[in-house]
C-alpha cells in the first residue's frame, strides 16, 4: 500500500464527554469492525482462561475493539493532504527544528507499545509548512502497526516528497515494551534511529548543528 493513500471506511462518530463537558473528543469507529475485533477479542479473553463473562469484563470486548481502532487510525489518513493543507511560500532558507515531539505507536511483531520522542528539522526551498503539521505526520504513521526503522524514514520521505526541500532530518528516541515487559527485560533501554536527506546528509556542519540542537536543554 501507497504511504500516502489514505482508507476510507464507513465511520460512525462517537462524542466522549468528560468532567461535565469541560472537554469532547470525537472518536471514529466502524460499527461492524467493532463487532468483529470485539468477537475475536472475547474468544482471546476465553482462551487465556479467564471468564468474558465476569462483570469486569463484559464490556472488555468493545473496549478494546475501539482502542485498538483509535490506535491505527493512521492508516485512514493521508500524509500528503496534511503536508499540502498549509503550504506557504516564504523566503526562508535556515532550519526549522521542531523537536520532543510525543509519539505513541504499535509494535507490529507483538501489537505492544512503543513510545518516545520524534526530532524533525527540514531546510526550507521556497515553501513552509504550518508547524502543527509536523507532529501530525508523526501521528500518522505511528498510529500505524509500525517499527521504528520504518516509522523514522516514512516521515522523512512525507516531507520530502511535499515540500521539496533542501534537506530533511528525523531522530525518534523510543522505548518498546516488547523488550521491557517480555523477552530481554531491560528497563532502562532506549531505540534510537535516524533518517536524512539532502543537506543534512551533505554538510556535517548542519548536521552536527541538528544533533546539537536537539541535545540541548537536556541534563
Amino acid at each position: 500500500m501507497n504511504d500516502c493513500t489514505p482508507v476510507a471506511p464507513p465511520y460512525r462518530t462517537e462524542t466522549v464527554e468528560i468532567e461535565e463537558s469541560l472537554y469532547q473528543a470525537e472518536h471514529h469507529y466502524d460499527p461492524a469492525a467493532t463487532a468483529d475485533l470485539a468477537d475475536h477479542v472475547h474468544g482471546i479473553l476465553a482462551r487465556l482462561g479467564e471468564n468474558p463473562e465476569r462483570e469486569g469484563l463484559l464490556k472488555t470486548p468493545e473496549r478494546v475493539a475501539k482502542a485498538y481502532q483509535f490506535l491505527t487510525q493512521g492508516y485512514s489518513q493521508d500524509p500528503r493532504q496534511i503536508l499540502t493543507s498549509a503550504l506557504f511560500a516564504e523566503d526562508y532558507s535556515e532550519m526549522i527544528l521542531v523537536k520532543d515531539i510525543e509519539l505513541y505507536s504499535l509494535c507490529e511483531h507483538h501489537m505492544l507499545p512503543f513510545f518516545g520522542k520524534a526530532h524533525i528539522a527540514y531546510i526550507p526551498n521556497g515553501h513552509v509548512v504550518g508547524l502543527s503539521k509536523i507532529p501530525r505526520i508523526v501521528d500518522v504513521y505511528s498510529r500505524r502497526l509500525q517499527v521504528q526503522e520504518r516509522l523514522t524514514i516514512q516521515i522523512r520521505n512525507a516531507i520530502q516528497d511535499v515540500l521539496k526541500p533542501v534537506g530533511v532530518a528525523v531522530v525518534i528516541e523510543a522505548t518498546h515494551l516488547c523488550m521491557v515487559m517480555r523477552g530481554v527485560q531491560k528497563q532502562h533501554s532506549v531505540t534510537t534511529t535516524s533518517a536524512m536527506s539532502g543537506e543534512f546528509l551533505d554538510s556535517t556542519s548542519t548536521r552536527s548543528e541538528f544533533m546539537r540542537l536537539i541535545s540541548s536543554g537536556r541534563a
